[in-house]
């Protein structure tokens, strides 16, 4: 009975470690979300859904869609940033939007963040609405702590003993 209650700690104890939760404004403590969660080994970084209806600058930019869409790019690449990567290096993401004729304007947009080509695995969704007024556009985002090609993700991956004879 005792090996069993051992090997439940320790799964809790390593599932704990496996997920770091990047540190959170006020506003984001007030409605219970993390900016990004890195997992992985520490190399992928989950970025929560963003949203925006100021800038940067504070700016009223409720209800503007292409304000929104740089805005929340801005913001993807911020949390990015922080935990070692960047907007550049973005796999994946799901977009959600208000209305679904803004869907052409967006994609046309979002290569403007993407100059090199390397456009993230994506979904595009039409949404009756949002959790506050004003939003026009959520993103979340999937991507990679720090530039790393595949190559050196192979040279720096545990390799397996060799075979005992």
């Amino acid at each position: 009975m005792r090996i069993p209650i051992m090997l439940l700690a320790l799964m809790v104890s390593t599932a704990a470690q496996a997920a770091e939760y990047m540190e959170k404004t006020p506003f984001q403590l007030s409605r219970a979300f993390s900016p990004g969660v890195v997992t992985s080994g520490g190399i992928t970084v989950w970025v929560a859904g963003q949203t925006a209806t100021q800038d940067n600058q504070g700016a009223n930019i409720a209800n503007n869609f292409e304000a929104q869409v740089k805005q929340v790019f801005s913001q993807i690449d911020a949390v990015l940033k922080r935990a070692g990567g960047s907007l550049d290096n973005v796999v994946a993401m799901t977009v959600f939007i208000k209305e679904s004729r803004y869907g052409d304007r967006f994609v046309e947009m979002r290569k403007d963040f993407f100059k090199n080509g390397n456009y993230p695995g994506s979904a595009l969704i039409t949404v009756t609405n949002f959790a506050r007024p004003g939003i026009e556009i959520e993103i979340q985002a999937i991507g990679p702590r720090r530039r790393t090609s595949v190559a050196a993700l192979r040279e720096t991956a545990p390799r397996a003993p060799p075979p005992t004879p």
